[in-house]
């Protein structure tokens, strides 16, 4: 049976960025990686938890992102926690960079992923929740699940 070139696959998600966040925009971004950090990620050991991007030099890295060492690799392995260039357009870049540069707007990633053959981030725009806000999207949640509990109940 062949697989489908188009099938995604998630290695990693950032649960916590939408709860910390509201997401502005989102990208999709190639992610510039080592060879045995292709074969790390094919085993699923990442981690994009307490990662962020940073603009140096008008292009985008991920900062603080894990890729655990690859198990069977030798003395070149890669370093784990080393910054990862990521890749996507010149314009929409630099659209971003302006974003960036405003008052309490950040990149995080949201998922890493498998696109076909290729390493994929989902990177967001963001700006940060107030606490307030946070406990209101909490009591939506429980009311869908609430509603959800009863509706099952009911069939």
């Amino acid at each position: 049976m062949a697989r489908d070139p188009e099938a995604i696959r998630v290695l990693a998600k950032n649960r916590r960025a939408t709860h910390e966040f509201h997401v502005l925009e989102k990208l999709e971004c190639g992610i510039e990686l080592r060879g045995t950090e292709v074969k790390s990620l094919r085993v699923g050991q990442c981690s994009i938890a307490e990662s962020y991007g940073h603009f140096r030099h008008g292009e985008l890295y991920l900062v603080g992102s894990t890729v655990a060492e690859y198990s069977h690799g030798n003395i070149h392995n890669h370093e784990p926690t080393r910054e990862r260039r990521l890749l996507a357009q010149r314009r929409q870049l630099r659209a971003w960079d302006k974003k960036v540069r405003e008052r309490g707007v950040t990149i995080v990633p949201l998922q890493l992923y498998f696109k076909g053959h290729l390493v994929k981030v989902e990177m967001a725009l963001v700006k940060g929740k107030k606490l307030y806000d946070k406990r209101e999207d909490m009591k939506k949640r429980s009311a869908e699940r609430d509603i959800d509990r009863a509706f099952s109940r009911r069939r």
